[in-house]
């Protein structure tokens, strides 16, 4: 295992507080600075890697992969969704037309941190939370208000973030580089890698 760095502190909104913490991970690279500021938090963080949007499967697999290298550099555990794409495309298809940022990537947030947040309260967790508010070509505000929605309905406390705050895209970049961790260049969906419009 590779040493994890001495500080891995990234942006932060709150004291710690503690409890079991599932993570909403769709890639090592946004992972790399969420995750490890949230375990020096003091939460007790689980990664759930879930992605039914990630398209082709050998792109999913990759991330997997890196989402694997990324647990080993922070001695940390990894939940591993199970893939399948049916689902998503079964409900996503509707809105094929739309725009990057539109009301399809709105339905691909609430699917993904509903899974999540019924994984979490199957299975113990208090808090939820998620990577997505790392990227620069998403809304956090939108993505915030669907994963305490979603929680809400779980009864789970979703932790609120803004990722890309003080730098964080930036910061994950960097890590991405120094830990050698795939970094995609589309968030991930068909429509999106069709279109090449979204970074990650």
């Amino acid at each position: 295992m590779r040493p994890m760095p001495n500080s891995l502190r990234g942006p932060a909104d709150a004291s710690p507080r503690g409890g079991r913490l599932l993570l909403h991970v769709c890639c090592a690279p946004d992972a790399s600075v969420p995750w490890p500021a949230l375990m020096d938090e003091g939460f007790d963080v689980c990664a759930f890697f879930y992605g039914d949007n990630i398209h082709p499967e050998d792109e999913w697999r990759r991330r997997l992969d890196a989402v694997r290298a990324l647990r080993e550099i922070l001695g940390a555990s990894v939940v591993e969704g199970d893939y399948r794409p049916s689902r998503w495309f079964a409900e996503a298809s509707a809105l094929s037309g739309e725009p990057e940022g539109g009301r399809r990537c709105a339905l691909c947030f609430s699917l993904q941190l509903t899974a999540t947040a019924g994984y979490a309260a199957k299975n113990g967790f208090r808090y939820a939370g998620t990577t997505l508010t790392i990227s620069p070509h998403k809304d956090p505000a939108l993505i915030n208000e669907i994963g305490a929605a979603a929680c809400r309905g779980f009864g789970v406390e979703w932790v609120p973030r803004v990722w890309r705050k003080g730098d964080g895209f930036k910061l994950s970049v960097g890590r991405s580089r120094e830990w050698g961790l795939y970094r995609q260049n589309y968030c991930g969906c068909a429509y999106s890698f069709r279109g090449g419009e979204e970074k990650g």
